[in-house]
């Protein structure tokens, strides 16, 4: 691809991108949220046309009419919201668009081979190293990391010999993020190009050949993986010098904030008990549906519990304390799906900022809109949110701008004790430092936070403490200086007792 431009209006998405893959490589493709990632993926796939520029693929000028004629050509997209059809079997799926029929004569109205169909499923789930997994099975009662190798297996039923992986491990635990990597490495061994868009680097320095960065829709560099460094791939992503990842921990640690004792939930989790003191940031690792996200739901009232005591600052709550009555004793969650539950997409910036807490730029009842933009303009300023409009529909913002309105939100309500689920998920590096630095401001303010969250560098870099869950049951919180990748991934895996997850 060679000064490819593309344009939205008056808005330049692309401007004289450069990207060059060799056969049998892994090609990482970074850079910030709205850097222009997914535009130009879109073009090499024929999702959109590009207004300027050349494209040439196995030698020959490319012009793909559309996504159906390139992926027939050979350039294959898995996108990270999976289109797959969760009704059908692995096989249909994998044959999805081109299904083998009997009487090709016929045309569409042929009946489907499905001898043949379940054969190349079978073929291609052995390639991916998963040959006893039966083609018949229905995709929607598989594990995501599941559906992830039957949507990698519809690309290579196609015969794809360029293929496109947007976020591919955002979705899956430590485990089954490792095996993908390892498909990835052997399907470059066997010939594949791939371009591999990751917002974590150690992922990309694992199986990635070369890197290329754009930064404002640009090309800023490309080189090889090896001669970069962490450090110098965030400045060249963000175009600014920045300090280390992670915030050096100088907290004054206080009192007790937070006091969880023997909760039990329906069905998770089985039994967690936890203190979180104020100026700290207690950290939760453990496998995907060990119930990291039940416990802390459970904390803040979205979730049913059977058994035990929650107390903040001293006060026990009620089993039955009601969601506001949380809220008013100083409890602030983050769900770990932001577009669903994290935020009103449709609304705009002020409104989302200000959701839980109207009555502060209201007066007898009556919203006022001076107040309602002078109290959004204060957090944009403080939280420095990339926006200088209020009334911006949040949905038009980068996941790294929406995460900050969301944590600003629960800071709005005056929260002192702050419950984050998986709060960096999907955002680009440089979003994630801002995160880091924010939640280490709030720390240092004397708020207590919990971060759940299945990236466990992120865990040892941003935690005073951190607790492990197993099958429902959390572990004792530990000295970070006391824990290791390696630690954590064996509590994580056979608990306290030894006992293998599932």
């Amino acid at each position: 691809m060679r000064g490819v431009c593309k344009r939205y209006g008056g808005v330049e998405a692309l401007r004289d991108v450069d990207l060059s893959i060799a056969p049998g490589e892994v090609h990482a493709l970074v850079g910030e949220n709205g850097a222009g990632k997914s535009t130009l993926m879109k073009v090499l796939s024929g999702v959109e046309r590009p207004d300027a520029g050349t494209m040439e693929f196995a030698g020959r000028e490319w012009k793909p009419a559309g996504p159906v004629q390139a992926r027939r050509a050979g350039v294959a997209m898995i996108h990270q919201e999976l289109a797959l059809a969760p009704h059908l079997s692995i096989a249909e799926n994998i044959a999805l668009g081109v299904e083998p029929r009997k009487f090709r004569g016929l045309g569409p109205l042929a009946p489907l081979d499905r001898r043949l169909m379940h054969s190349t499923a079978s073929r291609v789930l052995a390639r991916l190293g998963h040959g006893g997994l039966d083609p018949t099975r229905r995709t929607g009662d598989l594990p995501a990391a599941t559906r992830q190798l039957v949507e990698i297996g519809r690309a290579i039923a196609s015969r794809a010999t360029v293929m496109i992986m947007d976020e591919p491990t955002s979705s899956l635990g430590r485990h089954d993020a490792d095996r993908l990597l390892e498909v990835v490495k052997r399907l470059r061994d066997e010939g594949l190009s791939i371009v591999y868009i990751s917002h974590f680097l150690e992922e990309i320095r694992r199986v990635a050949d070369r890197f290329t960065v754009l930064r404002d829709g640009k090309t800023v560099a490309t080189a090889a993986i090896a001669s970069s460094t962490d450090q110098s791939l965030i400045e060249l992503m963000t175009g600014r010098s920045v300090g280390a990842v992670f915030p050096k921990r100088k907290r004054r640690i206080g009192d007790v904030a937070l006091r969880v004792d023997g909760l039990k939930g329906r069905p998770m989790p089985i039994r967690a008990s936890l203190e979180v003191r104020s100026g700290e940031i207690v950290g939760l690792a453990g496998l995907v549906g060990a119930g990291r996200t039940e416990f802390l739901r459970c904390i803040a009232g979205l979730a049913p519990i059977a058994a035990g005591a929650i107390t903040i600052d001293g006060h026990r709550l009620a089993s039955n304390a009601s969601i506001r009555a949380r809220l008013r004793r100083g409890l602030g969650f983050l769900s770990e799906d932001r577009k669903g539950e994290g935020l009103a997409l449709r609304m705009s910036i002020a409104e989302n900022l200000l959701l839980s807490n109207f009555q502060t730029v209201a007066t007898q009842g009556v919203l006022s809109a001076a107040r309602m933009k002078a109290a959004a303009n204060q957090w944009i300023e403080r939280l420095a949110i990339r926006s200088a409009d209020p009334g911006r529909a949040a949905g038009t913002l980068s996941g790294g701008n929406q995460q900050k309105i969301a944590i600003a939100r629960l800071l709005h309500q005056d929260s002192t004790v702050l419950l984050l689920d998986e709060p960096t998920r999907g955002i680009d590096i440089g979003s994630k430092v801002q995160v880091y630095e924010l939640l280490d401001g709030l720390a240092r303010a004397g708020r207590a936070v919990i971060v759940s969250s299945g990236h466990l560098p992120e865990l040892l870099g941003l935690c005073d403490r951190i607790a492990v869950m197993h099958r429902g049951v959390l572990g004792p919180a530990r000295d970070v200086a006391e824990c290791t990748e390696a630690s954590l991934m064996s509590e994580a895996v056979l608990g306290s007792d030894g006992e293998v997850a599932a």
